[in-house]
């Protein structure tokens, strides 16, 4: 049986050296020396590669002094071809015994290649004592765990409170290994960090470092963390369970290496961040958390307006820093001007070194009456890590000036200060004590035979006949059904145009009772229930009943101002134009109804 595989082995070799002798190309002749480790104990072993591109001939290998060879020269060839590229490779194996420590140099090699000699790059090589488990005695998972490390690399250890941190996971791999799959164990809680993942899209293998050996590592997560508290804060370890492929000593028929697999479970450790608190010394009043590097502004989109116009103030602070974890300032207004809630806008993206973008409050502003309103600057406090100082940063004051418009009853009263700003009251906030009493004397009347007297005593007997029509009267409406309907709903309409009318300035109840109003009027006039109040069903009876189309368009106008009312700004002017309209409409229906 050795002579049938011998003879096997050697049509194998002979059918790969004419393969390799065929179609050579133009590839530049590379022959090298490899060594399994550069260091290693007296009781463990050295493997020495000699490897060639190109087939050679007359090769003559080193001396190894200070070695014992235990085995070789072993000759493994291989060859493909890819995508129509040639690979070719023959190498020379030799298996090392020290003989004794100390520092060594393994001398070169020679080979002739194409006629041509090369020679391989003399490596050092040190023995020290002898070692309690030699590596050719290693498991597969002793060499998985001295080859696979996780590593969470922190870019700061003593932060600020509310100062960004990045913390980046890396898988260290020994090129000697192969990682296969992974998956999380356990993923890390940030307790008292506010934390913002920056998600990983590609997977990809880079060359570095660890603990002075070369190493390829792959990044697995990164994300960024505020301290939400001072003092010693630790972050979670991240655990994962690694597939790992790792070569043996055995080969395969062709000579290849021949790789075991193993699952290791590797953990990045816990890491403990010593956060410091912000300094108390020079804390501003206003300060309200901020912790970066900002700019700060208050605009507006018009300074110049009439009245029941609107107009945009904005508050924006920019830059880098925890922007998402502070509060912006509000500005101080006259109270003559209607504000609403402010709109709040964010574009704010994270990267390693933190967040940086713009955060922005956009206030809607709508001034009821004439003047000039001044907007008081107001300021934005942050701490700056980079200084390690506060600063305060104070907008340019404001002057919003209403050309047209009513003007309000209290303004004529209102002081100006010496730089001619004016200050506008809205209504009855102030009083001015009244100079001039107006007091009458106080005298003594006597009813008994005065004007009241007699006109009491008459009464009883002018009051029969108005009580007789009255009655007669009563009994008419009574006997009137539809009248007396009619009657009622135009009371309950009077009822709620008149509590309109007591609510203006409040937009919400004064709009529910025009509505109320307008509908009760139609349910009297039209003789339909409230359920089948709707526009279009409204201005089809109207036009049924011959009322003009101007008339009608008016009446729709007011029912849509009312549903529009619940979500769009009105201001004091447009209430009042809406409820003299109303009546102005009812008054045109009554004539044509």
């Amino acid at each position: 049986m050795s002579v049938v595989f011998k003879n096997i082995l050697a049509f194998f070799l002979t059918a790969l050296v004419s393969l390799g002798n065929y179609a050579q190309d133009d590839e530049a002749v590379t022959f090298e020396m490899k060594l399994s480790k550069e260091k290693l104990g007296l009781n463990e072993r050295l493997r020495v590669d000699f490897t060639m591109n190109k087939d050679g001939d007359n090769f003559v290998p080193p001396d190894f002094e200070g070695f014992r060879v235990l085995m070789g020269p072993a000759q493994s060839i291989s060859s493909s071809w890819i995508n129509g590229v040639r690979s070719y490779s023959k190498t020379y194996s030799y298996t090392l015994a020290p003989t004794a420590r100390g520092a060594y140099t393994i001398q070169q090699a020679s080979i002739v290649i194409e006629g041509k000699t090369y020679k391989s790059v003399p490596k050092k090589v040190e023995v020290t004592a002898a070692v309690d488990k030699p590596s050719d005695q290693m498991t597969v998972d002793d060499v998985a765990d001295e080859s696979l490390h996780l590593v969470a690399e922190v870019s700061k250890a003593s932060p600020y409170l509310n100062e960004a941190l990045s913390v980046v996971y890396k898988l260290y791999v020994a090129p000697s290994i192969s990682v296969s799959n992974y998956q999380p164990l356990d993923n890390p809680k940030y307790n008292n960090f506010w934390s913002q993942d920056i998600p990983v899209r590609r997977l990809s293998a880079e060359n570095g470092t660890y603990k002075g050996k070369p190493y390829r590592y792959v990044v697995l997560k990164r994300v960024v963390l505020y301290p939400q508290k001072s003092g010693k804060l630790e972050i979670e370890p991240l655990s994962l369970d690694v597939t790992v492929d790792v070569p043996t000593n055995k080969r395969d028929f062709f000579g290849g290496r021949i790789y075991s697999q193993t699952n290791k479970t590797v953990s990045a450790g816990r890491r403990t961040i010593n956060v410091k608190a912000l300094p108390e010394q020079g804390k501003p009043v206003n300060f309200s958390g901020a912790v970066g590097n900002f700019d700060f502004s208050v605009t507006t989109n018009k300074t110049a307006l009439n009245a029941s116009e609107s107009l945009q103030a904005i508050v924006e602070v920019n830059g880098k820093g925890n922007l998402k974890l502070f509060q912006l300032p509000e500005p101080n207004l006259p109270s003559s001007l209607e504000v609403y809630d402010p709109e709040f806008n964010e574009d704010v993206r994270t990267t390693l070194s933190g967040s940086q973008g713009k955060v922005s409050n956009n206030y809607t502003i709508v001034p009821s009456f004439k003047g000039k309103y001044p907007v008081p600057s107001i300021s934005f406090s942050y701490f700056d890590p980079n200084t390690e100082s506060y600063k305060t940063i104070s907008s340019d004051e404001i002057v919003i000036n209403v050309k047209e418009g009513p003007l309000n009853a209290a303004a004529s009263n209102a002081p100006v200060n010496s730089s001619n700003k004016q200050v506008v009251t809205t209504g009855d906030q102030f009083n001015f004590i009244k100079l001039n009493p107006n007091l009458t004397a106080i005298g003594s009347n006597h009813f008994f035979g005065s004007l009241c007297f007699y006109l009491w005593l008459l009464l009883p007997l002018l009051l029969i006949p108005a009580a007789i029509a009255f009655s007669k009267k009563r009994e008419a409406i009574a006997g009137d059904v539809v009248g007396n309907r009619i009657r009622r709903a135009n009371k309950l309409a009077r009822k709620y145009l008149s509590k309109a009318r007591k609510e203006l300035g409040q937009k919400e109840a004064f709009y529910v009772a025009l509505e109320k109003a307008l509908h009760n009027y139609l349910k009297a006039k039209l003789k339909i229930e409230t359920s089948e109040f709707s526009k279009e069903k409204i201005a089809t009876l109207l036009s049924e009943k011959k009322v003009d189309e101007e008339t009608i368009e008016g009446f729709i106008s007011l029912l849509k101002n009312c549903e529009m009312a619940r979500y769009s700004p009105f201001s004091n002017v447009q209430m009042q134009q809406d409820y003299d309209k109303a009546s102005e409409v009812i008054s045109l229906l009554d004539k044509q109804l």
